[in-house]
């Protein structure tokens, strides 16, 4: 995708190989700042203070950060230590540990001395093959939003939580993959962009990568969504998943829930884009069964923005003492979604669809060539 009319990935390697180089998501909207990564230690940090974010961006950055801990030392032991690292920075998306087994079971299979570069030719296959499931995810979802604009006959409007663009992926994103590819095609759509407090990915990085590609939308508060369909405003809502259970149900972030309860009230599709390495086979319930991650109260009590006279600062918004409770996730029940966009196509958000669709127990990595 672009940035001031110059393409970009979220995440790249080094020409030597010794590092790779991300956008630091924390610095956006006001300020766009490229960061290099040199050890493991210093991806995992990224991913835990959300420099990188987003389930599959996050997947790919713990398979390179173990690449270059097998740069610094390719031995059994150095392996399990970094795997270890980097699988406790998040909780919630499934894509982390399914990167870093897809990475661990190919590195074991490697003589010692092979593994630095073997392992940075995987993390980059690892890469790859995120663009390739993002693209095919536009595709179909592509698909939706023609037989909608051919019906309506006029401008689409889609509303989005959080953000499933391509700064939570490598390229394309999941959610916002068809919107791009119906803007690329001259379809007549605007996109409704929740703030989704507390962190506002959806006002500082939806809002912002969309505006760079000349998407037409909106910024809303979280909680204008109902009141939007209620009137007609919204035609059909897409979003993101950090984890999908076996039997369709869908976690993604804080506040999802609560627009497909309004999706389902007012009548309205409720989308969800879900790449493979996103479904977790292991737990039927996502409710019960799929851990939320609690993050910092201060995510919460405090909000950085840029001042009149273009400082980028920090201030408090609470009263002092009061305490504040960080749930970064919930689960919507697959009775509330109209379907799973997946590189496989549509299918309905329940354990016969799933098990049909992806037979295969994991979804596997192409070998670099």
């Amino acid at each position: 995708m672009r940035v001031a009319g110059k393409a970009y990935r979220t995440i790249w390697p080094s020409s030597t190989g010794a590092s790779f180089e991300i956008i630091d998501q924390t610095r956006l909207p006001h300020e766009f700042e490229i960061l290099s990564i040199r050890t493991v230690d210093e991806a995992a940090r990224a991913i835990k203070i959300m420099q990188v974010r987003g389930a599959p961006l996050i997947g790919v950055t713990a398979a390179y950060g173990l690449a270059l801990a097998m740069n610094a030392d390719p031995s059994d032991a150095n392996l399990e230590t970094a795997c270890a690292l980097l699988a406790a920075t998040r909780p919630t998306a499934v894509n982390l540990q399914w990167a870093l087994a897809a990475m661990r079971q190919y590195l074991l299979a490697l003589p010692a001395s092979k593994r630095g570069t073997a392992g940075f030719a995987h993390a980059a296959a690892v890469a790859e093959q995120d663009v390739d499931l993002c693209e095919a995810i536009g595709e179909h979802g592509l698909q939706l939003i023609r037989e909608m604009a051919r019906a309506k006959g006029d401008r689409i409007h889609i509303l989005t939580h959080c953000n499933a663009g391509w700064l939570a992926t490598v390229d394309w994103g999941t959610a916002t993959a068809p919107i791009y590819k119906a803007h690329n095609e001259g379809i007549d759509l605007h996109v409704w962009v929740d703030e989704t407090r507390p962190r506002n990915q959806g006002a500082s990085l939806t809002a912002w990568e969309l505006g760079q590609h000349g998407v037409p939308h909106t910024i809303i508060v979280d909680n204008a969504g109902g009141h939007l369909m209620q009137h007609g405003m919204v035609d059909m809502v897409m979003v993101g998943t950090d984890r999908t259970s076996a039997s369709g149900d869908v976690c993604n972030k804080i506040g999802t829930y609560l627009k497909a309860l309004a999706a389902m009230d007012n009548g309205v599709p409720f989308f969800v884009a879900a790449p493979s390495p996103s479904i977790d086979f292991a737990i039927e319930d996502g409710v019960a069964e799929i851990p939320i991650e609690t993050r910092s109260a201060r995510e919460i009590t405090h909000m950085t923005g840029r001042s009149a006279d273009g400082r980028i600062e920090t201030v408090c918004l609470t009263p002092s003492g009061s305490e504040a409770l960080n749930y970064a996730f919930d689960v919507t029940p697959a009775r509330l979604v109209t379907g799973l966009i997946t590189e496989r196509g549509v299918i309905e958000a329940n354990r016969t669809a799933l098990a049909k669709t992806f037979p295969e127990p994991v979804a596997k990595v192409r070998e670099p060539s």
